[in-house]
């Protein structure tokens, strides 16, 4: 006799559950700061998962427009899928009103997909930075489903909660009484970004092999990469 299993006493007995999600974290962390006529993004090299690199050349950082960059951590899938849509809508605009889009334009779209996709959010940090209409540098943070605010700086992905308290104390001068706030230069800008990655790889391990900086300016967009500790 064909013995038929009970799912109810099954579930009675602790059976086995299977599970799935369509989510995975792979790590990486990025970060933006606004100068007075430029502006910086940049992130690690490190596309891992739990214990497992997979790459150790994956920058974070996506070319939208001459004057706007976007950094995006978290599930690689959903940055691919994302930098996709972002690239057709803009090519759409740039067709049919033979312009660029500007910097806060692209950030309104961004935060309307995100939103859009609420119900099944995008498992992303996203971090926008470029140039504005003034000609100032500009840099918006994200939340997953499409809440935004313009910043002067912002860190996301793995190391945040690390990279977040040096920046309010170098740029933000944050509970400090009696401090110069001086302008930042660019200079200064890319030296601070090299110096917080650098501690961020040493307690981070999903951060580290490099970093990829983007420096924003009225002439474009230029690319510069430093090393990290690869272990």
């Amino acid at each position: 006799m064909m013995n038929v299993c009970n799912p109810i006493k099954e579930y009675a007995a602790g059976g086995k559950q299977n599970r799935f999600s369509p989510y995975a974290m792979n790590g990486g962390t990025v970060l933006a700061i606004a100068g007075e006529n430029f502006a910086v993004v940049a992130s690690d090299t490190r596309l891992s998962e739990g214990f497992s690199i997979h790459s150790r050349d994956q920058p974070k950082t996506y070319k939208l427009t001459d004057s706007t960059v976007l950094g995006c951590a978290g599930f690689h899938g959903d940055c691919l899928t994302l930098n996709k849509v972002l690239s057709s809508r803009l090519k759409s605009y740039e067709y049919t009103h033979h312009a660029k889009m500007s910097c806060s334009a692209v950030a309104a779209m961004l935060s309307t997909i995100l939103y859009y996709r609420r119900f099944f959010p995008y498992y992303v940090y996203n971090i926008l930075a470029g140039i504005d209409d003034e000609g100032k540098g500009c840099v918006y943070s994200f939340d997953p489903i499409g809440s935004y605010e313009r910043e002067s700086y912002r860190a996301g992905g793995s190391a945040s909660s690390m990279l977040q308290p040096l920046l309010d104390n170098q740029i933000g001068f944050k509970n400090q009484e009696g401090v110069e706030h001086v302008p930042l230069s660019e200079e200064k800008a890319i030296a601070l970004v090299k110096d917080v990655f650098i501690s961020a790889a040493e307690r981070d391990i999903y951060t580290g092999d490099g970093i990829v900086i983007n420096v924003i300016t009225k002439d474009g967009v230029k690319e510069e990469r430093f090393p990290l500790r690869r272990d």
